[in-house]
């Protein structure tokens, strides 16, 4: 249930020159526009408006079965013995736990709480996205893809009102795939908004594999990084590997695309064991604190694609732009792509079929 990427069967070309954009004051202003027209890439006269409180309730309650799901998976991995001599990725589930408490312990944790299996959102948030902004990376960038947690909200915000293309994904690629944002389409009363998934559900521009697009910056959540290496370790579902894997699928970005993070200071460990690391484990470039900016030395490769051996059938199933993804590639080349191993049921729910 950790980190699910997917290598392509076929290679890829990438351009590794290093685009530079001219570092022009831009417009802010926003333009009106009509949300149900422009927002939904298959939206016509009969399109019904987009219900908000029926998005949010459902995506609330997706997002706890999630939680509860991944608890179980901690607590097993991280009080059973066996269970964890067995699983390779055990040891990220210690370190996760770790900083989760700590930050619940010293109160730096703010809401949505409690911070466990969650990107946390720290005090002082703000301050590592307005430091995060002021890098020469991302005042050059044209486009930038944030992730939709709640401790980047302010970066997807900086993002807009600077001017700047936001791409962001639909929590846990449930709903589709990536949405772009824009000022333009945007109202000074909704720039807000849009920065959160509601918004970007209700006012973003949904892309699909076969977008032209160019991202000049990525900015990724983290429960823990380590500067030394650039290591991260994310809330534990995999899901800031499968963007990365599918932006280099679409030519999105390449080895040259920095990859940034804005954590708490408490956030920055040194026992992330590089040796134990996977293929798909996304590092980062720049880390982004409340107090500091580090340029890690990063000593970890980025992955190349995405790595379809990883990828289990049941995480295949719940994501369609995969599924879609796969049988685009085997229709291509005429090949079956291979498949991971079966997923882990959470041990409540292994028992009770054992008993029906």
């Amino acid at each position: 249930m950790d980190s699910y990427m997917i290598r392509l069967s076929s290679p890829f070309t990438y351009n590794h020159k290093c685009y530079l954009f001219a570092n022009q004051k831009l417009s802010r202003h926003f333009t009106s526009f009509n949300f149900r027209l422009q927002s939904r890439k298959n939206s016509n006269s009969d399109a019904k408006e987009f219900d908000e409180s029926a998005f949010e309730a459902e995506r609330l309650r997706l997002d706890a079965k999630a939680r509860e799901s991944m608890a179980q998976i901690s607590k097993t991995m991280t009080e059973t013995t066996a269970e964890a001599e067995a699983d390779p990725k055990a040891w990220k589930w210690v370190i996760r736990k770790r900083i989760w408490d700590l930050m619940e312990a010293q109160n730096i944790a703010q809401n949505p709480r409690p911070v466990h299996h969650r990107i946390p959102n720290f005090v002082g948030a703000s301050s590592a996205a307005k430091k995060l902004s002021e890098l020469e990376a991302f005042v050059m960038a044209n486009c930038v893809k944030v992730n939709p947690d709640s401790p980047q909200k302010q970066v997807r915000f900086l993002t807009l009102s600077d001017g700047k293309k936001l791409l962001t994904p639909q929590p846990r690629l449930r709903t589709g795939f990536f949405s772009i944002l824009e000022s333009s389409m945007l109202t000074p009363s909704t720039i807000n908004e849009a920065c959160t998934s509601v918004g970007v559900a209700k006012y973003g521009r949904p892309i699909g594999l076969d977008e032209k697009i160019k991202v000049d910056v990525i900015v990724i959540g983290s429960v823990a990084v380590d500067p030394t290496t650039g290591a991260r370790l994310g809330k534990g579902e995999g899901f800031a590997e499968l963007e990365y894997g599918m932006l280099r699928y679409m030519g999105a970005i390449d080895d040259s695309t920095l990859v940034v993070t804005s954590v708490h200071d408490c956030q920055i460990v040194d026992d992330i064991p590089v040796e134990k690391l996977l293929v798909h484990d996304v590092p980062v470039d720049i880390i982004c604190t409340p107090t500091q900016v580090i340029f890690t030395n990063r000593t970890i490769p980025k992955p190349q694609g995405i790595y379809w051996d990883k990828l289990s059938p049941e995480k295949l199933g719940q994501i369609r732009i995969l599924r879609e993804l796969k049988s685009r590639i085997e229709q291509e080349t005429g090949q079956k792509l291979p498949c991971g191993p079966s997923e882990k049921l959470p041990p409540n729910a292994q028992r009770r079929r054992r008993r029906s």
